[in-house]
């Protein structure tokens, strides 16, 4: 046995599959398949079960993984550790970022940052709060900004980005433009719009309908922004906001009007898995928004 093999092992199980993990590791699948082979027969045991349409741990393979993982995660540590001590600015950080991500300041730090270290390449992917927590659990993302509940913050390793309220926005005409604020129960009989499930947001809002005693009457679901602007402005529904992207309607299109108590906040956060290896190039982004985040805005 050997560490390659066990590498090779371990990125089979993260990508359930032989040809995705030869693609990751930039070798062949005849390759990656030759050394789990071998693996297999050293151990005594069949680590995978495979067909045409998938690849899956058996209970031998489950058992090894954990270790196998230990040991690929303290290989890349110490080479993690030889790069701090090149300081290497070099590297490839793969970032999830939702849509929302515009009422934070990220946009601009990610620009400011690959300016300063244009040697790392920063790969995003644009997709649900939802998305990215099973795409960072199966390290396929290094760090992602995810909607965050209050019982998720045990989870991850974090860094707070925002905390804005949601305000309700509706055409100029509709009943509710006429009040200060809205109250929940005002709410009851109206049709929304929301962002998809795949949105942390979606689950953020149904549930404290929920809590309000009511389900929402949703006409349409979207991950489009725009899109769910542009429904409210024709008069087809009212949606809920972050108030910095409120402050960018035009009056006589969308009226955005703040929840009474108790509020909800859209809380964004970048997060990464407790426990897992951070990358040279993944701690240099983190460190310089710890350092520059307050200096940019969105």
């Amino acid at each position: 046995m050997d560490i390659r093999q066990l590498e090779y092992f371990v990125e089979v199980a993260r990508h359930k599959s032989f040809s995705r993990a030869a693609e990751s590791l930039y070798i062949s699948q005849p390759s990656i398949s030759k050394a789990i082979r071998e693996l297999e027969s050293e151990l005594g045991v069949i680590l995978f079960y495979r067909n045409t349409k998938f690849v899956e741990l058996t209970d031998n393979g489950e058992a090894i993984l954990e270790q196998a993982q230990q040991i690929s995660v303290s290989l890349q540590s110490l080479a993690g550790r030889l790069q701090s001590v090149s300081k290497l600015s070099a590297g490839k950080i793969h970032i999830g970022l939702p849509p929302i991500t515009g009422v934070t300041a990220l946009p601009h730090l990610l620009g400011a940052f690959k300016k300063e270290y244009p040697n790392i390449e920063i790969s995003l992917y644009e997709v649900g709060s939802k998305k990215i927590e099973t795409a960072i659990h199966e390290s396929l993302l290094d760090i992602g900004v995810i909607c965050l509940p209050p019982e998720k913050t045990g989870t991850y390793e974090m860094i707070p980005l925002v905390r804005d309220p949601l305000r309700v926005i509706m055409h100029p005409g509709h009943w509710l433009a006429q009040k200060a604020e809205v109250h929940y129960k005002d709410l009851m009989e109206e049709r929304f719009v929301l962002y998809s499930n795949d949105f942390g947001l979606h689950d953020l809002i149904t549930e404290r309908f929920r809590q309000a005693g009511f389900k929402p009457h949703v006409i349409f679901k979207t991950s489009q922004r725009e899109l769910m602007a542009q429904t409210v402005a024709a008069g087809l529904g009212v949606a809920l906001l972050p108030s910095q992207i409120c402050l960018g309607f035009e009056p006589n299109r969308i009226t955005s009007l703040p929840i009474a108590d108790p509020q909800l906040y859209l809380q964004l956060a970048i997060v990464w898995k407790k426990g897992r290896y951070i990358s040279h190039a993944t701690r240099q982004f983190l460190d310089y928004y710890k350092k520059n985040g307050s200096n940019h805005h969105a």
